[in-house]
């Protein structure tokens, strides 16, 4: 058994999904990512060398392409990501009755399939192939079961599908032209090129494009906030909980080794949009009146704080980076899940037409404020380890950096607890709020128990990750 098993899995998956029907399709896609979850668990468990792991078949012989998948530590815990969040994403629907079903749990099983392939290839060619292949099934989620009226979503959907893949069009020019240096496209040659500082500088901008428009950094997010407002639920955790990570991950794996003297000699630049997109998400935030569209802003700032951690440029940089990757990745998606429960019973996604839910559900209540407080970095929850990290490895540059920086952490416990107050407290809604059902309870405290464990023991999933990032951080800093 091996990652093409799993990747596999996952595509056969979302076609068995489509073939089952509507009534059916929700629990074979569940059964499919769940079964995508153990494979993913198995491997960590049993694989001592996951170099072993690694496949390189040749694939087209003009261009020379490889069907080439890298399995390493850092790899397999965004695998990790995108397949323990999908089922639960999967299971968090359960409650929505979806026109034409089965399309849209093949489209989520196949978005899962390009996500993973993603996070694995390390052929050029693959790797752009995977990285387009995750942006079709998440237009036509957000286009078709989205909210509000159906000419508003085209906008804010073309919006996005024109921004990321105009950016994806220039990375795709900076692989044709590594590929007429290196002669082929797996990443080791890659690595190995010896590139002049102008042309690592134009590679590296080719790439900044497309991940800043993904991640999204300021000022390249503005189709953030609406896509996630207007797409279903179930299509905002998964570009907020594991596509954004796309953009992160190819930072550090593909952007980073490949162009190392441009990203030092830019790194002021980089730091600088990067924590901008820090105060800029956090001042947004505060005035949302739509707790979809706060959140959204919330997701802004935080991911920019990743950013800085990447574009750091030091070891701690990228492993707090990396934690913050997956802790945000849970935090998030339980966040946009509490939202979704409350417009279940309210009908509103409107903050000023929420309060005195407390009263009527304590359970819920205690969930949440578990995860707002996760959110804001709680210490002895995950959020709390990457965020330190980050802002630790900032102050090694710059001490400014850690302290604009660290207002994400100010303003973020200020609206997301004054969110919490409007939301929840005061006297009793005048609609009733019925306590959450042994599913949705299920899905939440998977979640939370995921952001205290590793935030009390971290151990386990940095000694993960550790080994590759250091990997990649001697090839940055090679003379």
């Amino acid at each position: 058994m091996d990652v093409t098993t799993l990747l596999l899995l996952l595509l056969i998956g979302a076609v068995c999904t489509y073939l089952a029907g509507d009534k059916l399709a929700s629990k074979v896609a569940l059964l499919f990512s769940t079964a995508a979850m153990g494979i993913t668990l198995f491997l960590l468990a049993t694989v001592s060398d996951f170099s072993t792991l690694n496949i390189s078949l040749p694939w087209i012989s003009s261009p020379k392409a490889y069907f080439a998948l890298k399995v390493d530590g850092f790899a397999l815990a965004m695998v990790l990501l995108t397949t323990v969040l999908t089922p639960l994403i999967l299971l968090s629907s359960f409650a929505n009755a979806f026109k034409n079903a089965k399309s849209i749990y093949a489209l989520i099983l196949f978005m899962a399939f390009a996500m993973a392939g993603t996070f694995l290839a390390a052929d050029g060619l693959l790797y752009y192939i995977f990285w387009e292949l995750a942006l079709i099934p998440i237009y036509f989620i957000a286009l078709l079961w989205g909210n509000d009226a159906i000419e508003t979503r085209k906008k804010a959907v073309l919006k996005f599908f024109i921004y990321t893949l105009g950016g994806s069009l220039f990375m795709l020019v900076a692989f044709a032209y590594l590929y007429h240096k290196a002669g082929s496209f797996l990443l080791t040659d890659l690595y190995a090129l010896q590139l002049s500082t102008e042309e690592q500088t134009w590679i590296f901008l080719a790439f900044f494009l497309a991940y800043a428009i993904k991640i999204p950094v300021v000022p390249f997010h503005t189709w953030q906030a609406d896509v996630y407002q207007k797409a279903p639920t179930v299509g905002t955790m998964l570009l907020s909980g594991i596509m954004l990570k796309m953009g992160l991950y190819s930072v550090i794996r593909w952007q980073l080794p490949i162009a190392p003297l441009a990203a030092k000699t830019y790194m002021p630049i980089l730091l600088g949009l990067s924590i901008a997109g820090v105060i800029y998400g956090s001042i947004a935030a505060l005035r949302q009146k739509d707790i979809k569209r706060l959140l959204a802003y919330s997701s802004l700032a935080h991911v920019g704080l990743i950013a800085a951690g990447c574009y750091s440029l030091t070891f701690d940089g990228l492993s707090g980076a990396v934690s913050q990757m997956i802790a945000h990745g849970f935090v998030i998606v339980g966040l946009f899940y509490a939202a979704e429960i409350i417009y279940r019973r309210l009908e509103t996604r409107s903050i000023e037409a929420m309060g005195g839910i407390r009263v009527q559900t304590p359970k819920f209540t205690s969930l949440f404020m578990i995860l707002v407080l996760a959110s804001v970095a709680l210490p002895g929850t995950f959020n709390f380890v990457g965020e330190f990290t980050v802002l630790y490895s900032l102050s090694q540059i710059n001490v400014w950096y850690a302290v604009l920086g660290g207002t994400t952490i100010i303003l973020g416990a200020y609206y997301m607890l004054k969110m919490f107050q409007n939301v929840m407290l005061g006297e009793a809604n005048a609609k009733l709020f019925a306590d959450v059902t042994l599913g949705e309870t299920f899905v939440m405290v998977v979640l939370i128990s995921f952001l205290l464990f590793f935030g009390l023991y971290p151990k386990p999933l940095l000694d993960l990750v550790n080994p590759s990032l250091q990997e990649i951080f001697t090839l940055i800093n090679r003379s």
